[in-house]
């Protein structure tokens, strides 16, 4: 009942919903259900400031309040860790933030049954076709900033791209809003892009991987 609620997305009416990304302790899950977060989300991804072990993932998860979804971010993962994940973490979403292939966001929404969120970065109109190719096989979208150039990570890089870039576009699946987001900016891309629903990391964090629930707070406010 609560995914089919949230994945509905509505572009009309009530608040935006927002993602809190990049939880890993316990405070910052409490933190983003207190200030009335959608989803949160749980990264398996080892080279991020914000990367889980299975264990530390499924007693967050555990923790999560209902109401709050829960998001696994992977990237580029087989089979085999997304098998290991789900035997153990009790995951709502699956986001797929690599470079997965139109035929594998099919293959995986298949093999789990769960929602998949993919994951596109746009720096250029050359980037938005994909955008209408992986909303024929995900559930959502997310449209992020791509990242530069030898990046380490795929996203949580902090960078917003050219929001005019979207504005006014739609796609037929429900999207979300990402890349260098933050309390101060927030509203203004909404405004923008027509977003309904936003995704933050490092804009709401003190240090890398490091939240901080004043600025969570203040960012879901933002929206409200």
């Amino acid at each position: 009942m609560a995914v089919r609620l949230v994945m509905s997305a509505p572009d009309t009416g009530g608040g935006v919903r927002v993602k809190i990304c990049g939880l890993t302790t316990a405070a910052d899950v409490l933190a983003a259900a207190q200030a009335g977060a959608a989803y949160g989300g749980f990264v398996f991804f080892p080279r991020s400031p914000r990367n889980l072990s299975i264990p530390q993932a499924r007693d967050l998860a555990l923790l999560a309040p209902v109401g709050l979804a829960k998001v696994a971010l992977t990237v580029d993962a087989d089979d085999a860790l997304l098998d290991a994940i789900l035997a153990e973490v009790p995951i709502d979403i699956l986001q797929l933030h690599g470079k997965e292939s139109p035929a594998r966001v099919s293959e995986i929404r298949a093999r789990y049954g769960l929602p998949v969120m993919k994951a596109v970065g746009v720096a250029s109109e050359e980037d938005l076709p994909a955008l209408d190719n992986y909303s024929q096989v995900a559930d959502m979208l997310l449209v992020d900033a791509k990242a530069p150039k030898g990046s380490a990570l795929p996203g949580g890089n902090g960078l917003a791209f050219d929001w005019r870039l979207i504005a006014g576009r739609r796609w037929s699946r429900p999207w979300m809003l990402a890349g260098g987001l933050t309390p101060a900016n927030v509203a203004e891309a909404v405004r923008l892009t027509g977003a309904r629903q936003v995704d933050v990391s490092s804009g709401v964090e003190s240090a890398p991987g490091i939240k901080d629930p004043a600025l969570i707070a203040a960012f879901v406010a933002a929206v409200a």
